[in-house]
């Protein structure tokens, strides 16, 4: 795996891991993740300890709002890339106590088949995790907890008392440009919790900072 660079995001335990690709004019080879490169560079020391148990990959069509979803017991991390289509990942931070509670950062993890690296986004466990797609997408995640039903919830991206401040201005612009396109939503993420709510459950204190 060719480690070219690691990047912090606004929320600096939300972290960009940038790896190249080997491309000639067949295409290209690329190794997404090897363990042991991971393991060993100094920039990564944050997926040390981390074992991953299970991939998901999630196929969307264009103007597709998924999210903002976490779990508890076990908590889960999520490593996300795009495999396909131009993706923007979302993450909230729902830390008690956490300083940028409430907070929420966007990154654009498109990758034109044509360029020479491709980019992995840590979300890690105290994040609700979400994304939004203007093209026909493939996402893939590795979990580093594996699904529990009962031990799930979400926030809706719509909820009027999200902290925006912290997000790229364009993200926010094609975030809100989407869903005045007519978003597609499942209502379960449409009618989740707003922050508010969320964190006058009980359950919230599974997250802390």
């Amino acid at each position: 795996m060719k480690i070219e660079a690691v990047e912090s995001l606004a929320i600096p335990e939300l972290k960009v891991i940038r790896f190249g690709r080997f491309a000639d004019n067949r295409g290209y080879f690329t190794e997404s993740y090897r363990q042991g490169d991971l393991n060993r560079h100094p920039e990564t020391a944050f997926l040390r300890d981390v074992r991953f148990l299970q991939i998901n990959e999630s196929y969307s069509r264009a103007g597709v709002v998924r999210g903002l979803h976490f779990q508890w017991n076990p908590h889960m991390g999520k490593l996300v890339r795009a495999v396909r289509g131009r993706i923007v990942d979302l993450a909230l931070d729902i830390r008690m106590e956490s300083p940028t509670l409430g907070k929420i950062v966007g990154r654009d993890i498109s990758e034109p088949p044509g360029a020479d690296y491709s980019e992995w986004i840590w979300v890690p466990p105290g994040f609700a995790h979400g994304f939004f797609c203007t093209t026909d997408c493939i996402l893939e995640y590795l979990c580093s907890g594996e699904y529990s039903p009962g031990n799930e919830a979400g926030i809706s991206p719509l909820a009027p008392d999200l902290d925006w401040s912290l997000c790229d201005r364009a993200v926010k612009q094609a975030f809100d440009e989407v869903i005045e396109g007519g978003a597609v939503m499942s209502e379960k993420d449409r009618d989740a919790h707003s922050l508010t709510d969320w964190l006058a459950d009980e359950r919230a204190a599974n997250f802390q900072y």
